[in-house]
């Protein structure tokens, strides 16, 4: 009797676990909008609730009050750099985003991200960044069923950033420091390869048993920029050693060793001595 009662369970268990598996349709699906402006990519996560027939702000949505700024988990936006986000500065990172609407003007606001929950931003000690930005009415006779989120006006300076639901309206302008940022990437370009460039150039030709003297000539170079670092000498010294010169490379590695010991990495020093110890005898 024990055998058909162990197998009804199984036959249970299973049909539970396949019932669980079923997939239906959220009522406020989430969104996902990546936006590239100039060379800063901002992306918002949010979820889209529907009016449904429903009086939305002053009703679902009370005024003056906070509100996750669509519905499920918070709201989130994320900026790969830094950008001037409704007149105020906002480091890159990513934030929850929160509102207050009111019947003139809405108060955005803006907390670092740790959770899902909007209530633990709510009711949190943190304070935010606060934007105020004025509410405007969608042309007549045009209503967004669905809450949306979306950027236009785009140039390589900035974007207007909208949230539109009903028959509501709110924009907020988008700076970012494009000059500031190619002029950076002018100067890097323009003034050649670094010595870190250098250096893994070298290391490449050396690992890959290709032109030596190439190799030698591209370490070199990094280290006149700066580059002392152990490894880099150490690369050094086994280059001067394919090369023939021992003497040479015993100098590098007695540098490399110093340096290492400086650092205190031991395994550094560990194979300089055994280099050291095996290019004296040749």
């Amino acid at each position: 009797m024990k055998k058909p009662i162990l197998l009804l369970t199984l036959i249970m268990t299973a049909m539970g676990w396949a019932q669980g598996q079923i997939q239906t349709p959220s009522a406020s699906p989430s969104a996902k909008i990546e936006q590239r402006i100039g060379l800063v990519d901002v992306t918002v996560e949010y979820s889209r609730p529907s009016v449904k027939g429903r009086e939305i702000f002053g009703g679902l949505v009370p005024y003056d009050e906070v509100w996750r700024t669509g519905a499920n988990s918070a709201t989130k936006i994320t900026f790969s750099d830094t950008v001037t986000f409704g007149g105020v500065g906002v480091k890159k990172g990513t934030y929850a985003l929160l509102t207050k609407p009111g019947k003139q003007s809405w108060t955005l606001m803006l907390y670092p991200h740790n959770s899902t929950d909007w209530t633990s931003y709510k009711d949190s000690d943190v304070t935010p960044l606060t934007i105020t930005t004025e509410v405007k009415s969608l042309p007549k006779g045009t209503r967004m069923e669905s809450l949306m989120m979306a950027f236009d006006n785009l140039t390589s300076k900035g974007a207007d950033f909208y949230i539109m639901w009903d028959e509501v309206m709110i924009t907020v302008p988008v700076k970012v420091n494009t000059d500031a940022s190619v002029e950076s990437s002018i100067k890097k370009v323009m003034g050649g390869p670094s010595a870190q460039d250098y250096y893994a150039a070298g290391s490449y030709y050396f690992n890959e048993k290709k032109d030596m003297k190439q190799a030698l000539e591209w370490v070199n170079k990094s280290i006149s920029m700066g580059n002392e670092k152990f490894w880099v000498y150490r690369t050094k010294s086994l280059i001067q050693h394919e090369l023939g010169d021992d003497n040479g490379a015993m100098d590098s590695a007695l540098k490399s060793m110093e340096l290492a010991k400086e650092a205190k990495n031991d395994e550094y020093i560990r194979m300089n001595e055994e280099s050291l110890k095996e290019w004296r005898k040749g």
